[in-house]
């Protein structure tokens, strides 16, 4: 199948998906069960209302989620109690799977959240949606529900910034084009067909997630297309157009380590698969200037891509889930 083929067989609109009452019959009748996983640190502003629309939406009205969960690194605001106190299962990051230690970083939440949650499906939507809306979950849920052969949904939309001023109208998806399409383009040139591959929205079966590696910074949604990929090739994956995404913006500064954290993950990635060869003893210090008045520091930033085993090699996850049973 070419790339034209499979954008045209696999990419969906959510508006493909109004028909919830048939959605849920036919998770229904293949006996699925489906976790949600919010990511937070400082998220108060914005939990509440995620976990409001989701609850009333896809629990109470329409049966599509079985748990609601946040996963939190250590927020010092009001997350957890802003998300407990509208409905949501709540855990600190740190004190699930404590043996394997803590780590800081978004991917640590995503990788605990594979023990902590018990659905057949999990789905990751980012904590600082602005627009929030039950598509952000039943657009991404349901090619998982219509085909068996699709193991990975990715969610793609236009990405206006949000200002204090407004919502500018376009914007978003930089280091998608400028670091990771050229990236993809040289070594997994397949892998261009997933319009925003570093969208924070995705919904994967258990049986793929406990089977790969999770960075546990910036690196872990690169890593996850890469693996899948190599896995089971393009075919296993789907992608929906949400329409649009507002979110806070970032500032070039704050994008240059979050490539800096990308590159690393690629690079080791491409490295064991072969894609790249030679590349040893990379430096683990993100070099950036500052300026005050006519004076200019360079600012160092140690950023390290650790990474997460397999879930299914942790011996807890394999008792839990009756892996050697």
């Amino acid at each position: 199948m070419s790339i034209e083929q499979w954008i045209e067989a696999n990419t969906h609109h959510h508006s493909e998906y109004w028909d919830l009452k048939k959605m849920v019959r036919a998770k229904e009748e293949q006996n699925l069960r489906i976790s949600l996983c919010i990511p937070t640190l400082n998220e108060e502003r914005t939990i509440g209302k995620e976990v409001v629309i989701f609850k009333s939406e896809l629990m109470d009205r329409y049966p599509l989620l079985d748990e609601i969960a946040v996963i939190d690194s250590g927020s010092t605001d009001k997350t957890l109690q802003v998300a407990q106190q509208f409905g949501a299962d709540t855990y600190l990051s740190a004190d699930i799977l404590p043996e394997q230690g803590f780590k800081r970083g978004k991917g640590e939440n995503l990788w605990k959240a594979i023990y902590q949650l018990t659905g057949d499906v999990i789905v990751y939507v980012d904590a600082d949606i602005a627009n929030i809306h039950p598509r952000f979950v039943y657009g991404l849920v349901a090619p998982l529900i219509d085909s068996p052969q699709i193991k990975y949904v990715k969610a793609f939309y236009d990405r206006p910034l949000a200002f204090s001023s407004g919502v500018r109208p376009s914007g978003g998806g930089r280091v998608t084009e400028i670091l990771t399409r050229p990236l993809f383009s040289l070594f997994f040139p397949e892998l261009t067909a997933i319009i925003q591959p570093l969208s924070g929205e995705y919904a994967v079966r258990r049986e793929v997630l406990q089977e790969i590696a999770f960075p546990i910074g910036y690196g872990v949604e690169t890593t996850h297309l890469i693996d899948v990929y190599s896995k089971y090739g393009l075919d296993a994956f789907a992608q929906t157009d949400l329409d649009q995404r507002v979110h806070r913006n970032q500032p070039t500064i704050d994008l240059g380590r979050m490539a800096f954290g990308i590159l690393q993950a690629f690079f080791n990635r491409a490295t064991k698969l072969g894609k790249i060869q030679g590349v040893q003893d990379i430096h683990r210090v993100l070099r950036q200037f500052q300026a005050d008045s006519d004076h200019y520091r360079q600012v160092e930033h140690p950023i390290v891509e650790e990474e997460r085993p397999p879930m299914q090699t942790i011996d807890a996850y394999r008792e839990k889930f009756g892996l050697d049973g």
